[in-house]
């Protein structure tokens, strides 16, 4: 019988000793969820239609610069954001056709109407190219916002979608909450822009802003006071290029006044227009701005190939570092904006852990006891499994890197009192055949055998919930449901092989006439 049971034994060693090695040491491969470790939670809502402005601004730039390479004729392309309209006056009828033409290209916008008295085309962009450009800019958001906070280092974040336009963000162990809520919420948006040399800035703010221009300012903080001043500037509201063509974003260090700064580089299609731009404006101003703060405005001094360029500022490493992070991360496709955000501080974390271990050991330490005075020697096998599915569930959670959170402390209370419920199933079947008449091995072979269609039954349809649960909930829910399903198959292991394998072991040595259940 012992030969028999050889590779029982060594299965249930090496999944004992793989566990414990799992997780062994517990610190350091379990990590703790928002409400335990303390962190950020917050709830962000995209502005999608904020996205459709953009790819309509975009599209009004692309058809002019279309316009002008064909040398079509035409009086200006505009852009109507509230009814998502491009607009394109001509001087002559003449042009009508080449321009239709030309704007079979863009096939997710359709013609309207033209106005022959004012020589005016509308195109408008479809409904359904609308609803793919939000559903995609709440995509894109989602990537954007995981990628700068997998670049800003925080361990074991959660960021999930909610609903049609929100971004859960749980980041565990966060203390500089200023910085990652301005980490995430940057649109990053950069622009090159030409400064309006001709026109005088005093009077832009004064009212009279030209058409074509608009007023930014640059911040300035003095080093000695910590006084903050703007400087405006009259810029080409048109962006001649934007970060979309940027490839890589670090730091460095300027040796002359050793000042950190953003050096960025472009793909070929950048580097190919950004020669040209600082080609045709050579003694001209070329503004860096970022989400319409402008960083520096340096003349052209010659034409620039390579397809590098530098942001300079009044920021310190920090700064520069996050900075480097948001633009490499990528543009953010809307802006976003924080609908609920809640701190937890780490006593909070730590009380919390205290409790949930206390709750752990008041919860199975009951069961222990009930095990023991109700079912006796039997009961100290049951006791011997409940601590063996723990050990396997904490291995488990350590090998798929799970977060424990408070409701994932319930499911290992709860998957420990069913650890406990599958050992009475097969106990009861036990007393039950001794009662029968049965014979102690026949009893408790009987016994595995018939308790076993009925915990599996049960064990199946729990999971087939839990496994509802992480579909559908959310991160604490997922916490739950996952401790749950692994403590389930770790206790279908315990409570009915290791037992079985135990009861076999106790059997073969001496004959046993009576059962101690």
């Amino acid at each position: 019988m012992i030969k028999k049971l050889r590779w029982k034994y060594l299965s249930i060693f090496i999944v004992i000793v793989g566990s414990v090695w799992l997780f062994s040491p517990l610190d350091e491969k379990i990590h703790l969820g928002l409400d335990l470790q303390g962190g950020m939670h917050l709830v962000l809502e995209v502005q999608s239609e904020k996205a459709v402005e953009a790819i309509l601004n975009r599209t009004t730039r692309d058809i002019r610069n279309n316009l002008e390479d064909k040398d079509i004729d035409f009086e200006k392309v505009t852009a109507s954001p509230t009814d998502n309209i491009v607009k394109i006056a001509l001087f002559h009828e003449d042009s009508l056709k080449e321009i239709r033409n030309l704007l079979k290209d863009y096939s997710f916008l359709k013609e309207i109407i033209f106005d022959k008295e004012r020589l005016l085309i509308s195109y408008q962009i479809d409904n359904q190219e609308i609803n793919r450009i939000q559903e995609s800019a709440v995509d894109q958001g989602l990537e954007t916002i995981r990628n700068r906070i997998d670049e800003f280092g925080v361990s074991e974040p959660t960021i999930q979608r909610q609903g049609s336009r929100r971004i859960l963000v749980q980041l565990p162990g966060i203390t500089d909450t200023k910085r990652a809520k301005d980490l995430i919420g940057k649109t990053a948006l950069l622009e090159f822009m030409l400064v309006d040399e001709e026109n005088n800035v005093q009077n832009a703010l004064s009212g009279n802003i030209p058409e074509g221009d608009k007023i930014f300012y640059q911040r300035n903080i003095h080093k000695e006071t910590g006084i903050e001043t703007k400087t405006p500037f009259l810029l080409k509201k048109e962006a001649v290029l934007t970060g979309d063509s940027l490839v890589n974003a670090e730091v460095r260090i300027d040796q002359s006044y050793n000042e950190p700064y953003v050096s960025i580089t472009f793909d070929k299609v950048g580097a190919r227009r950004f020669r040209e731009i600082t080609r045709k404006n050579i003694k001209k101003r070329l503004a860096i701005v970022l989400d319409n703060n402008v960083y520096s405005a340096p003349v052209i001094q010659d034409e620039i190939a390579g397809g590098r360029a530098q942001i300079t500022g009044q920021f310190g490493i920090e700064e520069a570092h996050d900075l480097a992070i948001v633009l490499r991360a990528g543009t953010l496709p809307a802006p976003v904006i924080i609908l609920e955000e809640r701190n937890v501080g780490p006593s909070l974390g730590k009380d919390s852990i205290e409790k949930g271990i206390k709750s752990i050991l008041i919860g199975g330490l009951f069961i222990i006891i009930f095990a023991l005075l109700y079912y006796k020697l039997s009961g100290a096998v049951a006791n011997l499994a409940i601590f063996l599915n723990l050990v396997i569930l904490l291995g488990a959670l350590s090998y798929f890197g799970a977060s424990l959170t408070l409701p994932g402390i319930a499911g290992i209370i709860l998957t420990l009192g069913m650890a406990v419920d599958a050992n009475i199933l097969v106990f009861e079947r036990i007393r039950e055949e001794l009662r029968n008449g049965k014979t102690v091995r026949a009893a408790v072979e009987m016994g595995f055998s018939k308790a076993f269609q009925t915990i599996l039954d049960a064990n199946i349809t729990t999971v087939i919930a839990a496994i509802v649960l992480f579909q559908f909930g959310t991160g604490p829910i997922k916490g739950f449901a996952i401790t749950l399903s692994i403590g389930i198959v770790a206790s279908m292991f315990t409570s009915v092989f290791v037992s079985h394998v135990i009861f076999d072991t106790a059997l073969s040595f001496k004959k046993v006439t009576k059962l101690s259940i």
